[in-house]
């Protein structure tokens, strides 16, 4: 979501930033006109001391040409210089002949002391403390007003208002979801003609929930809504609303809706409004803590007694099963827009949009690039362009080519390569056998994706990777294709086991464990696809930790019993079939070893080529 193009119109900040500099101006001023003082009245002097008998004796041996006396000060030239060269000093009251000096022997000039130069230098001085003090006073008052000034602001509302901005984004500029822009235009119609609507006696909708996974475009969207609309546009964060203090979330809505009410017809975009929509209730603070009164408010503000008022709210969250059932209904937030990952013909559209400014060659091919983005966001898609981008400067390119192409898909996909990372000839051989056992398990089993790459170079935090891609995109898996997953992603460790033994097995295999393991449960508890349950679901509503101390899980423990039998069953057998798949094709797991430990890095149709001839034998088959 392109939030870096928001620009802010009106706010104080100029003006803060004004205030700030004159207070730093006017300490830095105090500082100089105290250096200033000390540099004047503190210079060094550049005759050499002596004492005043020194001064006596050498006057008497004639080695002195004159003496000048200001006050108490004695500056003397010696014969043959023509500037005084030392410095001396007398006793207060006495005069230079009681000291010892000889009538005659050199000139002795006598000046009246002048006053002014000292007394306005201890003016100087005296004041200087002063005006430091009055400047630290000055300084610390005008702190002070500034945080009453703050203090005073709390509550009010930190949304940014846009629709001034001169590159305004409308509904042509969001590539793909065609549906979800429909459903918007509506929102459009409603506040550019408002009496269309209410002439046949229909109800403007208070609210629009935007629905998605994170990075599929829901703030760009309500960006467009408003661009078309050509209305004022509020934008502000669940979050900016809750504060440690109570009541300051509430005095922030009612602020917002005022100022909205103030612009209307307008847009209020709340983003992530499950930081303070969630279900109450379910919190520790029963209805009285700071979230809860914010919510209440916000209720209150979107469907009370005040009618009539062309305020529209959008709001965008990924986690609409957490929302309080208040702000749902009918009244509140009256329609819920789905904004799903983007199919292969929206992901085209995307890549066209993100690519349009940046210089291609003629050989990138963005449909292919779309085929193999399946279950890619929008904002997956834009980082994707991006570190196209990045690759092709990095190279001292003025274009990109689809091996910048390629390479900035790897790496979003997949992770960063790690060439750095020195393996022995041992652990090549170990990674090699382990991404060799994932491709062949992939490669023969009849409902598993298509093997896209096989490395042994890290990336990322993996050793290696096997890398699978599905032909088209899917909305539904059986059952079948699940076990298959299951067995690929056990592929690698069993292909270690049947080449090292049981007992010599490593830790590379952590991750497709643990993976396989929350495969095979979310099998059984959440989609119904066990042996012996199934049909049944035993999902638990992800929600804040006191509901998962306090609510009870809904089955019981023979039930949690038979949920773990199951899991396991699942694993075992996937590992049972990947076993029979390696030891029937171990010549062909030999055969991509040393492909693999040859060139560390192997595409799909030279796997293809190596695997050639492999079969799926019969004790690997589901009954």
């Amino acid at each position: 979501m392109d939030r870096k193009n928001f620009r802010r119109v009106g706010g104080n900040s100029n003006s803060n930033r004004g205030r700030g500099f004159r207070n730093v101006g006017f300490v830095a001023l105090i500082i100089l006109v105290g250096l200033i003082v000390y540099a004047a009245y503190n210079q060094p002097s550049e005759l050499e001391p002596k004492p005043l008998s020194e001064v006596v004796q050498q006057a008497n041996n004639g080695e002195v040409e004159s003496i000048n006396i200001t006050g108490n000060k004695l500056e003397v030239t010696k014969k043959g210089e023509e500037e005084p060269t030392i410095e001396s000093r007398k006793e207060p009251g006495s005069s230079i002949y009681e000291q010892g000096l000889e009538q005659g022997v050199t000139t002795v000039n006598v000046q009246e002391e002048s006053n002014s130069g000292s007394t306005w230098a201890n003016i100087a001085i005296s004041l200087l403390p002063v005006l430091i003090i009055t400047g630290v006073l000055f300084f610390m008052l005008r702190s002070a007003q500034g945080q009453g000034n703050q203090a005073m602001s709390f509550g009010k509302s930190k949304a940014r208002l846009y629709g001034n901005e001169k590159d305004k984004v409308s509904f042509k500029d969001v590539a793909g979801s065609a549906e979800s822009k429909q459903d918007l235009e509506e929102v459009v119609e409603f506040l550019k003609y408002p009496k269309k609507f209410e002439s046949v006696g229909a109800k403007i909708p208070k609210g629009v929930l935007l629905v998605g996974p994170p990075g599929t475009g829901k703030t760009l969207l309500a960006r467009a809504v408003a661009g078309e609309a050509n209305v004022p546009f509020f934008s502000i964060s669940g979050s900016e609303f809750v504060e440690m203090f109570v009541g300051v979330g509430a005095s922030r809505v009612r602020d917002l809706f005022a100022k909205a009410k103030k612009n209307a017809p307008c847009i209020i975009f709340v983003d992530e409004i499950d930081a303070v929509g969630r279900r109450r209730g379910s919190g520790m603070g029963g209805g009285h803590d700071e979230r809860e009164q914010t919510l209440n408010q916000i209720l209150v503000e979107m469907d009370g007694f005040e009618q009539g008022q062309n305020v529209i709210v959008l709001a965008a969250t990924n986690r609409a099963d957490v929302l309080d059932p208040a702000l749902l209904r009918p009244g509140r937030f009256d329609r819920r827009v789905n904004i799903g990952l983007p199919d292969r013909k929206d992901r085209e559209a995307i890549l066209k949009v993100h690519f349009k400014k940046k210089p291609l060659t003629d050989d990138v091919d963005l449909d292919a690039l779309a085929a193999k983005t399946a279950g890619s966001s929008g904002a997956d898609l834009q980082n994707i362009a991006n570190e196209a981008a990045i690759v092709a400067a990095h190279h001292d390119r003025k274009t990109i080519n689809q091996n910048d192409v390629t390479a900035a898909f790897e790496k979003v996909a997949i992770g960063p390569e790690r060439k750095s990372k020195i393996m022995s000839e041992k652990e090549k051989d170990i990674t090699a056998y382990h991404e060799a056992g994932h491709a062949i398990v992939g490669h023969v089993l009849p409902d598993s994706d298509m093997v896209h790459k096989v490395t042994i170079i890290p990336r990322g935090g993996t050793g290696g990777v096997t890398w699978f891609i599905p032909p088209e995109d899917k909305s539904y898996h059986s059952i079948i294709e699940f076990k298959d997953v299951l067995a690929r992603m056990l592929g690698g460790r069993i292909a270690e086991e049947v080449v090292y033994g049981t007992d010599r097995v490593t830790t590379g295999a952590g991750n497709d464990l643990q993976k396989a393991a929350e495969l095979a449960r979310d099998m059984v508890i959440n989609q119904g696809m066990g042996k012996k349950l199934r049909n049944q679901v035993f999902h638990v509503e992800d929600g804040m930790m006191l509901d998962k101390l306090v609510h009870e899980r809904e089955y019981s423990d023979e039930t949690a019993k038979i949920i773990d039998d199951e899991v396991e069953h699942l694993v075992t057998e996937a590992a049972h079939r990947a076993r029979e798949v390696i030891k029937a094709n171990k010549d062909k797991l030999e055969a991509l070893k040393d492909a693999l430990v040859k060139h560390e890095t192997i595409e799909a149709d030279d796997v293809h080529k190596v695997l050639e001839g492999s079969h799926m034998p019969k004790s690997a088959a589901l009954y």
